[in-house]
């Protein structure tokens, strides 16, 4: 079968923007993603072998005996995993050892509990028994502070430091989303924090001014601002410490003392180690809803690949011709001949008992192949039925593929 060239006109490229919706609920240490219920295998309580609220980067292992793990072996190219340090590379590795990774790989959200955002840990003068501060208690409060006041532009309440407060004093709840649940940034405007009690729902959080402010539309404390959202990185900073409530109950993990609910404390029990056995108390009641919408650009590919008149009426499958022909004409150490006379079979059907249609060249197409400029082949687009392609016909596939 011969190639044909697309024409000009015949590669479209587009970019198409989605905007994907994702749903965190935390209630007792667990996180439940999209309402995604936990799938039991054949080997496996969970078929993709990650935990309750993450999901499997890839999804190689399901329901696997043995796992799926890459490897590399060592070579002189010095190719290593990036997990590996040069130092481990070299003193732990011979060459023709095997460096072997796992998987899978899942992620969720993540929630850091900072009593004191900016505190940091102390050391002590061997020379004059005086104390003075070292590295950050909590590093990615300070990895964060550049950024937050780079936001300043867009609300005094990004920044560290300003008329609203010393975030560095202050107490501060940050979640952390990755990135591959929002794309290429979380959606202005659709943003919510919901607390619950007992089911009930007590305070609302909403980006309404879809300027990263987080504010209270449901609660005591309506139109308060109780934190901040960094779009782009995917990452929550509530500070609001006023109480949603008057009940009491354990947020902290390792205490069982009780606290109002406040939004420092939303989303106890996602990845932090809260749940009731490490509060060793009640905390049961308190759950919590995160919402939000990614924005996701997708670049496609549309490509119409054409079948002319008289174009694509000829089959190398072997049902193309009647059956009980011989295929071979000549056939020695030296000569390969095929039977040049053999008749193609009349697939044209009538409407007529005992009779037989003038013959048509026709056939079927039930695939597209998309080769290279130097035809090595790319792809293959199967159609869901085979598609009647007669000789005196146009026919058009529309193929559209997702980078």
């Amino acid at each position: 079968m011969s190639y044909k060239k697309f024409d000009e006109n015949d590669v479209i490229l587009n970019t198409l923007k989605t905007y994907p919706k994702c749903e965190f609920f935390v209630f007792d240490g667990k996180i439940f993603y999209n309402d995604r219920p936990s799938q039991t295998g054949k080997f496996s309580s969970d078929v993709l072998h990650v935990p309750s609220g993450h999901i499997s980067l890839y999804e190689i292992n399901v329901d696997r005996e043995e796992l799926i793990h890459p490897f590399i072996t060592k070579q002189s190219s010095n190719i290593a995993f990036e997990t590996v340090s040069k130092s481990s590379y070299t003193l732990d590795f011979q060459l023709g050892d095997v460096i072997s990774g796992s998987y899978p790989l899942s992620a969720s959200i993540t929630r850091e509990y900072m009593p004191t955002a900016g505190q940091r840990n102390t050391g002590t003068n061997k020379e004059t028994g005086g104390t003075f501060e070292t590295s950050p208690v909590h590093p990615h409060f300070y990895a964060l502070k550049n950024r937050l006041d780079f936001y300043g532009y867009r609300s005094q309440h990004y920044k560290v430091s300003s008329s609203f407060g010393d975030k560095s004093q202050q107490t501060v709840n940050l979640l952390s989303i990755p990135s591959i649940f929002f794309g290429n940034r979380i959606k202005p405007g659709t943003l919510s924090l919901k607390w619950y009690v007992t089911g009930s729902l007590v305070a609302e959080l909403q980006d309404t001014k879809r300027n990263g402010e987080l504010i209270e539309v449901a609660g005591p404390n309506v139109d308060a601002v109780a934190g901040v959202a960094l779009y782009d990185e995917g990452f929550l900073l509530l500070t609001g410490s006023w109480a949603l409530s008057s009940d009491s109950m354990a947020l902290i993990s390792g205490s069982a003392s009780g606290h109002n609910p406040k939004w420092i404390f939303f989303g106890a029990g996602a990845n932090d180690g809260v749940s009731v056995a490490s509060t060793a108390a009640t905390n049961s009641s308190a759950s919590f809803n995160l919402s939000f919408q990614g924005t996701n650009e997708v670049q496609t590919m549309t490509m119409f690949a054409h079948a002319r008149k008289g174009e694509v009426n000829f089959s190398n499958n072997p049902t193309y011709y009647d059956y009980g022909q011989d295929v071979l004409e000549i056939t020695s150490s030296q000569i390969y001949e095929e039977n040049r006379n053999r008749t193609i079979k009349n697939t044209v059907s009538s409407s007529f008992s005992d009779y037989e249609a003038p013959f048509e060249r026709q056939v079927y197409i039930s695939r597209v192949a998309i080769y290279d400029e130097n035809q090595n082949l790319i792809g293959i687009a199967t159609l869901s039925n085979p598609i009647l392609k007669k000789e005196d016909q146009d026919l058009t596939f529309k193929l559209k593929l997702d980078i």
